[in-house]
């Protein structure tokens, strides 16, 4: 079985149409998002009608729960120009995404930790110096929790990584499709760079013996006229993302 995994597209339809035809091309059994797919300056509405016409499982994150239940008091501008931007069909597809699912062969998908969708997994915020670092084996043991899934997909901090828990299992974030770099408040300022402007996914394949090999995946393709739409609609950082996978 070879299963791709994209996620954290959020409205980078270039990217994403890249994606595809890399995946296309190398061939997959399935195809899986594990959300954020839409909140950004860019094309929301045309990202949300690919992928339903796609047929991919999809998952909400937390940028789909924000913008389904945030009111204008709360919602943030990439939420709120997403929103603007979707039509029923649109709205109706993201209130029927689920956030965790269950794949048979012992496949577990999640937008953040197996707990949260605004938890990071994989990586850990360094108090105080606005950048994360690679999470210990006991931090990612405590995120884990009790799952018990031989392979657990995850995404939300962008940042491509394969590790193993320490129970032997596969833990996999295929990076974003979208956005090499953001900004966030929460829980305290900080940014995350992958300092590349290319697409990332993920295409992993199960072995006769029934474990799985990950392969991240780095696609190029016209980001610049992605940044010149992100500068045009008046965000700037999104453009300098974008372009070059830094904020700085």
């Amino acid at each position: 079985m070879k299963l791709a995994i994209v996620t954290d597209i959020h409205g980078n339809l270039a990217a994403l149409e890249a994606v595809a035809a890399d995946i296309r091309r190398r061939g997959a059994d399935q195809v899986v998002n594990l959300g954020d797919s839409l909140s950004g300056p860019l094309l929301p509405r045309e990202t949300a009608q690919f992928l339903m016409a796609e047929g991919w499982l999809s998952l909400a994150g937390n940028h789909e729960r924000q913008i389904l239940t945030h009111g204008p008091e709360r919602i943030g501008a990439s939420d709120a120009y997403a929103l603007a931007q979707l039509t029923a069909p649109e709205l109706d597809w993201l209130r029927g995404l689920p956030a965790t699912t269950r794949l048979d062969g012992g496949i577990f998908l999640c937008h953040g930790t197996p707990r949260s969708d605004v938890e990071y997994f994989l990586e850990t915020l360094v108090p105080g110096q606005g950048q994360t670092r690679a999470a210990t084996p006991a931090e990612v043991a405590l995120r884990l929790g009790d799952e018990s899934a031989g392979l657990v997909a995850c995404g939300h901090t962008h940042i491509p990584r394969a590790v193993r828990s320490g129970r032997g299992q596969l833990l996999v974030n295929p990076g974003s499709v979208g956005l090499g770099a953001y900004d966030d408040e929460l829980p305290e300022p900080h940014v995350v760079e992958t300092g590349s402007p290319d697409a990332r996914y993920a295409m992993l394949e199960r072995l006769p013996g029934g474990g799985w090999t990950a392969a991240l995946l780095s696609v190029p393709y016209d980001h610049e006229a992605m940044a010149q739409l992100a500068q045009q609609r008046g965000r700037p950082e999104w453009a300098q993302a974008l372009r070059t996978g830094y904020l700085r």
